[in-house]
């Protein structure tokens, strides 16, 4: 059986929880919280959520995470069968990822623990977040799901990464990251009545 390890808390751990869920996998979940202590570097180099183990072997980034699942259970499948298609919903999970919610994150010390940024890191944020926020869009199909026809892994990507980055701007800059983005709100709508992500939310608001 599969051990996922992390908190609930975490949108990258509920992301991969839900793909679990989704792929009808048997999983057990570990609550731990990120440390640098030696035995959770062990199941996650850097600290970070989530981490699974298989089988005594430990396997951290969602990405990476998520890559395995999709060879471990090919069906249903979250990645299309041609290649070039397959690449270009990674590309777009890169975004959502790289341009949008790490981005995003850098705000996360003043919003969750009252440890103010700077007003430069805020205007940074900002910037790199228009630009990030273009390139997604740029990539986004939303006919009807992220990456056009079928659901795949950018729709995951899209709920979890938007879910953190909009509370982000809208705690710090009273703004909405979607205001124009109708593509994006559309595929959230539908991602949130879709019943692995259903559960993963329930589960995490009865704790």
């Amino acid at each position: 059986m599969i051990k996922l390890y992390g908190l609930r808390m975490s949108n990258y751990y509920s992301l991969t929880k839900a793909l679990l869920i989704e792929k009808g996998l048997d999983f057990e979940e570990v609550k731990r919280p990120p440390s640098q202590e030696e035995d959770f570097l062990m199941r996650s180099p850097m600290g970070k959520m989530p981490a699974i183990e298989v089988n005594g072997v430990y396997l951290s980034e969602s990405i990476a995470i998520a890559s395995y699942l999709e060879r471990l259970q090919p069906q249903p499948a979250l990645l299309p069968g041609d290649a070039m298609q397959a690449a270009k919903v990674m590309e777009l999970v890169c975004h959502l990822k790289l341009n949008v919610e790490l981005v995003a994150r850098r705000l996360l010390p003043e919003v969750l623990f009252k440890q103010p940024v700077s007003e430069e890191t805020k205007v940074a944020v900002k910037a790199d977040l228009a630009k990030g926020m273009m390139a997604v869009d740029r990539l986004f199909v939303g006919a009807p799901y992220a990456a056009g026809e079928q659901l795949t892994l950018a729709d995951f990507y899209t709920f979890y990464c938007f879910g953190l980055a909009t509370g982000m701007v809208n705690a710090i800059y009273g703004e909405d990251l979607l205001d124009g983005y109708a593509n994006i709100q559309n595929v959230l709508a539908l991602m949130a009545e879709q019943p692995s992500v259903q559960r993963v939310e329930t589960e995490k608001s009865a704790k």
